[in-house]
Parts: C-alpha cells; structure tokens; sequence
C-alpha cells in the first residue's frame, strides 16, 4: 500500500468520525466543500426533474430553427450568489418569468433529498428572488449558538432555528407573547434563556409565578417584582396598569405636536421620547396563566376575572407604554373562561413545546397555520426543548434553545443585578431576598381585598 493510498484512508477515516462524532466540524473541514461541488454540478439537472425549469423563449426556438441548431434545452432560476455558513449552504436564485415562489418551496424537499442536504427552506426575499437556505446536518440536535449575535436593545436571541439562522426575540416587533408547553418539554429553559438575555438590558422585569415562586424565585435578584400567588398577581397586574396610564399622560404631555415639530418627532409611544424622559419598559413573565384562571368560589371568581381584565387590559394598550407580556403555560384553552380568547388574540408572537392534547396547538397556531398545529403535535417526547415559533403573519420555524441550567440563570441575574431598576408603582411587590441560613418568607405580602 503507497503512501498517498495511506493517507486518502487517514483522510476517509477522519471524515466519517467527525461527521459521526462531530458534524459540526465535519461540516467545517469536508461539508462545505463536498456539498458546494454537489450543488453546482447537479443544478441543472435537479431543477428539471423538480419541475423549476421553464421553456426556452419562443425568439431561442425560432433561431434554433432557422439556423438548424438544436432545440435549447430549459432554464432553471439563476444563480444570482452561493454563499457557505457555519451550517449549511445559502443559494439565491433568480426566477424566470413564469416562476412562482411557492413552486420552489413546495419543492424544497425533494430538492434535499436531490442534494444530499439535512434540510432545505425558501423564503421569498423580494419579487422574483428566492433564498434557499440548505443545512448540512442536524443543527438542532447539539444547539450551538454562534459567536456574533445581532442584539439591540429589546432584541433577545433566545433559540436556533432549523435552518441555523438565530430565532429573536424582538419585542419591539412583536410586544406579546404565548409559550406553551407540557411538563419536561423544555419551557423553563426556553423562559431562562430569555430571562438571561434580558438581565443586562436596561429593562424592568415582573414575574407572577403561581407555584409559589420555585421558576423565577432564584432570580429574583434582577427582578422589579414577583407575585407569588394569585391574590398579589391580582394587586401587581392592578399596578402595573396603573404606571401604564401614568405613562400615556407623560406621552400626552410631551407628544410635540404643534406646528413647528417635525412629523418624525411627534411621539407616540416611549421609544419616541426624549432618552431624560423615557421611562424604563417592563417585560412582565407570567410562569403559569392556567393557575391565574382557575376558580373555585364567587371570590375566587371575581379575583380571576379582575386578573384576565387586567392582562387583556395590559395586551391591547401596553405596547405604546413599554408594557410587553410574556405568556407562559402548560395548558391554553377556552376552558379557562371568558376573555382567555381575547387574551389569545393580541398575542402574535407563539412558541409551542411538546403539548399533550391537540387543542392546546390550535389554540397557539389555528389561527395562523394548520401545518405549525401538525408540526407541534408530532415533536417527540425524548427532544426537551424542540419548539415551533410562528407568529401572525403564517410563518413558523423549528426551533431548539441551548441548554441553560437553572445556575447559570441565576449567575446571570446576580451578575446585573445593578440594573435593576425601582418602580414606585412596583415598590410594594419587591422580592424580599434572603440569605441561604436564614427560613424563606413570602416573595410579597398579599394586600387584603377592601369592599
């Protein structure tokens, strides 16, 4: 056996171990390569047998003909640029006159099997341009986030999606939010993920965590104000709608509106102004809805039904305010009573996790998409933290967020707990933290109901 066959075994050897061991680097080292070669090659002849190709023009056919040349052949979309990521392949083509978009994404995975791809999605970039974004392996199997994240302020990556571009969440995009998910799918990691990346922002968090604290207690050093139990949710939500009409008077007040302002500078909400003026915003996590929606007496009623108009209330008019919600639960559905519906509603932004019944993926995503309701339905119980992300506008995404121990969440928020801002509105409902030898008290003392 020559050298050079020697090291072509070393070399075949390496390759299947790291594609085996570490696809990652496999991709890296031999992936890119292999796969860009592939795709070149085959263009042509992938795009006929997938129906992506159109007839040459009628002028082609008549100068073939007169010139007694051969019959052109059909054209597939032009490359317009074929660029490697650390995932996969990202490959823009031009379409023909005659081509749609959805043609190419209803062929997206006969075009991954044609490649030799893990996956392959299309979005329509403007009219007539499509983007094909092609993964080289399971990039949700081992979550890997990548080293530069384009975060800004309200902007949290939180996840990586399927086609191994970063999931964010932005809520200057989208103020609200539901997550839903049954026990030991993944949303607690999914909500420390996002309470980690909020922590060195300049931000009021508010948790109300129904089971008695045991989510958000271990942070409770970055947060403004914990409830613990629906009666204090019940007081907190009251504040918090309170401080959001506070705000809507300082906006009235400085809205510019006379004659000599500019258009771009009359203000509408926080963002608008100026930076001496702008009050913090606050992301209010609510860890459980169902337990804020269940009742058991006339009291109890009155208390969930104050706490719903209170949540609904803070959905449709917080976002001008810099009140965004971050819905939370097991279980969402029109059992939990009157106005949960509504609540739904002004929530665009929804994740689902693993869900145990079917009504609980259309109450996140029949209104958007019936394929996000199948694809929610189908993830298996042995991927924790294997998501669907859509919003209103119909599209969706898998998605899977890193592993973060309920420790490295915790090392996080005291870490910025200097950024924790005081909200005379929240004053009240401050956690009381404690030392780890002295006995636990209450995260905040309930107020008594008065007539």
């Amino acid at each position: 056996m020559t050298g050079f066959t020697v090291a072509l075994v070393l070399v075949v050897a390496a390759a299947g171990l790291l594609r085996w061991r570490r696809p990652a680097w496999y991709w890296l080292t031999f992936g890119v390569a292999l796969a860009t070669l592939r795709v070149l090659v085959r263009y042509g002849s992938v795009m006929d047998a997938c129906g992506l190709t159109v007839p040459p023009a009628r002028w082609r056919l008549a100068l073939a003909r007169a010139t007694n040349r051969p019959t052109p052949e059909s054209r597939p979309p032009h490359i317009l640029r074929l660029r490697p990521t650390r995932t996969g392949l990202v490959l823009r083509l031009k379409l023909r006159p005659g081509q749609d978009a959805f043609d190419v994404a209803a062929a997206s995975d006969r075009l991954r099997h044609s490649f030799s791809m893990y996956g392959v999605t299309s979005r329509e970039l403007r009219s007539g341009v499509v983007e094909l974004r092609m993964t080289g392996y399971d990039v949700l199997k081992r979550v890997q986030m990548p080293a530069k994240l384009d975060t800004r302020p309200m902007r949290v990556p939180v996840a990586l999606r399927e086609d191994g571009s970063v999931h964010y969440r932005d809520y200057r995009a989208v103020p609200h939010a539901l997550t839903l998910g049954a026990t030991e799918s993944g949303k607690s990691v999914y909500q420390r993920n996002l309470v980690a990346g909020l922590a060195p922002m300049d931000v009021a968090l508010v948790g109300i965590d129904c089971k008695q604290g045991v989510e958000l207690f271990p942070l409770a050093q970055r947060f403004s104000a914990l409830a613990d139990n629906p009666d204090t949710a019940a007081d907190l939500l009251d504040a918090l709608v309170s401080r959001m009409e506070g705000v809507y008077q300082l906006i009235r007040a400085e809205q510019r509106i006379t004659a000599a302002v500019p258009d771009a500078e009359i203000a509408a909400d926080i963002w608008d102004l100026p930076d001496h003026l702008c009050p913090v915003p606050v992301v209010v996590l609510v860890d459980e809805v169902a337990e804020l929606a269940l009742f058991a007496s006339k009291d109890e009623e009155k208390r969930r039904d104050r706490i719903i108009t209170a949540l609904v209330r803070l959905a449709q008019l917080g976002r001008a305010a810099g009140i965004y919600l971050e819905i939370c639960g097991q279980r969402f559905g029109s059992e939990l009573g009157k106005g949960i519906t509504m609540l739904r509603a002004q929530l665009t932004g929804r994740t689902a996790h693993r869900v145990n019944d079917e009504t609980s993926a259309n109450m996140a995503f029949g209104d958007i998409s019936p394929d996000a309701v199948l694809a929610a339905i189908q993830i298996p119980a042995e991927l924790r933290g294997l998501a669907i992300a859509g919003d209103s506008t119909g599209g969706w995404h898998r998605i899977r967020a890193p592993h973060t121990s309920l420790r490295q969440a915790v090392n996080t928020c005291n870490r910025h707990a200097d950024r924790t801002p005081d909200l005379p509105e929240l004053a009240p409902f401050r956690p009381e933290l404690t030392s780890s030898t002295e006995a636990p008290v209450p995260l905040s003392k309930t107020v008594p109901a008065t007539a």
